[in-house]
């Protein structure tokens, strides 16, 4: 019941694009495991360390949701056909290896590696991409009913590909996921998933074990066959406890008491008469809730200028450095520390965030400022990040940060090429970065055009947002490796 509660609610919070629900649940995103590493946040690493040391993998039962995830799609499978599971010797040198690439990955700032990798980072790909779009149907059909009798409690949200090989790449990890997970169980969990690999060393040393009573076991295969890691072999009658993830099953099929789950291996003499065996409750894994991801087909939706022109669309212009967010500090710190949950490209009010389709930081968000532009007051991705990628930052700092600046561009400029007056850049620009002046230094009279103060700009992206130039933007921001204050 627990890992149905973590589950349904860690999925509300990545679905949520209102940043109302943070308050109340943005801890369960904090004690995922490898965000809490990147963020250096002690208390989280040593409490969950000390929680598989007493009891297990309980981690990947309860808390994970990609592995809750699993269960679910397991125990649909299950309903069907049962006793299914057969028990398989550890896959040591994949596991190892994957591991050892996905350190060296985190070593040298490969996002990409550490993003496809990071269980926590590809539920959040998967339900931001594949998940989320229904959520928001729902949404913008509540909207409009509220609409309909004069209410606002909801307002609709614009659905839309942020990123198609990051959506291409989601479809792909939930449909291979969910294919072993119908298969095998937990076979990721225990082959791939490199958090996984760590924490099933750590449960080797686990207090609490399953263990066998010997000469009551009939050798049914019963525990074997519901073993969903595949790690009980009864014919030897042992568990492999680096693969377990104390589920429980194996002790509910048990009709002979020959499994318990205790500290201490039982003795191998039984009492003469067994008592009857307990009733062990198994966890209830989110019956009647949604099944993460479908393949979607979503329409961009056209932009139209008062209703009468379709504007063209817009060509993002090559920067040499694309910006990050402002609380990230650096674009390498970003790289480095992103699992790519894509909590903050949901949680981003104006659609600045986006996911990234660069190998070097894939699924990690990236700014771009097609749909609207980074607020000055506005701080939500830097709070909502559990792997400290962006840190928190107030209002008064993020004003002063600067990610980039603006670059103007001459022969796209609406006055120039058009010949009539603009200035939607510098009108706009929160800073007071963007003056306009005489295109002519010799005629006070003749059309003006922007110049831009690069040492007074922050890399916000109103200019570039509200730049009237298609379908190459006038002016746009050229972001900065590393962020500095203005």
């Amino acid at each position: 019941m627990l890992a149905a509660v973590f589950y349904v609610l860690i999925t509300l919070l990545l679905l949520d694009f209102t940043g109302v629900t943070y308050k109340w649940l943005g801890w369960m995103a904090k004690m995922q495991f490898l965000p809490a590493v990147l963020a250096l946040n002690v208390v989280v690493i040593v409490a969950l360390m000390l929680l598989t040391l007493v009891f297990g993998r309980v981690y990947c039962s309860v808390i994970c949701p990609l592995g809750v995830m699993q269960d679910l799609i397991s125990w649909i499978h299950g309903k069907k056909k049962k006793n299914r599971f057969t028990y398989s010797a550890p896959k040591n040198v994949l596991r190892y290896s994957v591991f050892a690439v996905f350190v060296v990955g985190i070593a040298l700032g490969f996002g990409a590696i550490v993003t496809l990798l990071s269980p926590y980072g590809t539920y959040g790909a998967i339900v931001s991409n594949l998940l989320q779009p229904f959520y928001l149907w729902g949404n913008n059909a509540l909207a409009a009913i509220a609409e309909h009798y004069d209410s606002y409690a909801f307002y609709s949200k614009e659905v839309w590909i942020k990123s198609v090989p990051v959506f291409a790449t989601a479809i792909a990890l939930f449909a291979a996921i969910s294919v072993l997970a119908w298969r095998g169980g937990r076979t990721y969990c225990n082959t791939i998933c490199p958090v996984g690999t760590l924490l099933g060393f750590v449960a080797r040393f686990s207090w609490l074990k399953v263990h066998f009573y010997a000469d009551k076991c009939k050798n049914c295969g019963l525990c074997t066959k519901n073993c969903k890691a595949s790690c009980i072999d009864f014919k030897s009658h042992t568990v492999d406890y680096s693969r377990c993830v104390t589920c429980g099953n194996c002790l509910e099929k048990c009709s002979f008491g020959a499994l318990t789950y205790a500290h201490a291996t039982p003795k191998a003499k039984a009492p003469d008469t067994a008592p009857a065996p307990t009733d062990t409750t198994r966890r209830a894994i989110i019956v009647g809730a949604a099944i993460v991801g479908a393949e979607a087909a979503m329409a961009k939706l056209k932009k139209v200028d008062g209703g009468l022109t379709v504007l063209e669309d817009r060509i993002t212009p090559a920067r040499h450095v694309t910006p990050s967010p402002p609380g990230s500090q650096s674009v390498k710190n970003l790289e480095q520390r992103c699992v790519g949950c894509q909590l903050c490209i949901s949680k981003c009010p104006n659609g600045v965030l986006r996911p990234s389709s660069d190998p070097a930081r894939f699924m990690q968000p990236e700014m771009n400022f097609d749909r609207g532009f980074c607020r000055p007051e506005c701080t939500r991705c830097s709070w909502v990040c559990p792997a400290g990628a962006i840190q928190p930052i107030t209002k008064a700092e993020k004003s002063s940060t600067q990610i980039g600046h603006a670059v103007w561009r001459r022969k796209y400029c609406v006055p120039l090429t058009d010949n009539v007056d603009c200035g939607n850049c510098a009108r706009h620009c929160p800073v007071g970065a963007i003056q306009m002046v005489p295109s002519d230094p010799n005629d006070d009279t003749s059309i003006e055009i922007p110049v831009v103060n690069t040492e007074k700009c922050i890399g916000c992206g109103s200019c570039e947002y509200v730049c009237p130039a298609r379908p190459h933007a006038a002016i746009y921001v050229e972001g900065h490796e590393v962020h500095k204050t203005v």
